[in-house]
């Protein structure tokens, strides 16, 4: 299974922003603070030079303020569901469920920009967002299978970044040509 700490802090980097342009700063901290504990420890000023250029430093602060309650409240150990990690500062319902799906294997609907994109193209829902949250958030747990459901989230999301894209969709690759309403 996927290093849950791995997981978060790729979810949090990847917040407004490209796999590409966040790559290289994953490394850095991960080279630099491989456990959840080494990022608790770290120096405030020390976390937000490394995190420059990655913009809303609030996301830094969060970080480490999640961080340092993972170290302090649950032995290092990130909680293995979705309802325990929301109870974590800086940690909302879309990177709980990331988490718990792609770390735990729990089968939480994940739901990020692009797999909006995806369900609301697959059954042809013509409701503008944000009107359209909460039923795209229900036609997406339709989707979402009790076996392998961190698999079914990232291959979602990589749809929508890759072949769904908001202009000109590549539909004639697409793995749902033929059931995509």
């Amino acid at each position: 299974r996927p290093d849950p700490y791995r997981v978060w802090l790729s979810e949090v980097m990847l917040q407004q922003t490209t796999v590409p342009a966040v790559r290289a700063y994953f490394r850095r901290f991960t080279d630099r603070w491989p456990r959840v504990e080494d990022l608790a420890g770290a120096a405030d000023a020390e976390v937000m030079a490394e995190w420059a250029g990655l913009g809303y430093y609030a996301r830094a602060r969060n970080l480490l303020a999640c961080a340092r309650a993972v170290a302090r409240d649950h032995g290092g150990q990130f909680p293995a569901t979705e309802a325990g990690l929301r109870a974590l500062p800086g940690i909302g319902p879309y990177t709980a469920a990331a988490i718990a799906a792609i770390a735990f294997d729990e089968a939480a609907v994940v739901v990020d920009g692009n797999v909006e994109r995806v369900v609301a193209r697959f059954f042809a829902l013509a409701t503008p967002l944000p009107a359209a949250r909460p039923e795209l958030r229900r036609l997406a747990g339709l989707l979402t299978p009790d076996d392998r459901p961190g698999d079914h989230a990232q291959a979602m999301m990589d749809l929508g970044a890759t072949i769904c894209t908001p202009r000109n969709p590549a539909c004639g690759l697409c793995p749902l040509l033929g059931l995509c309403a």
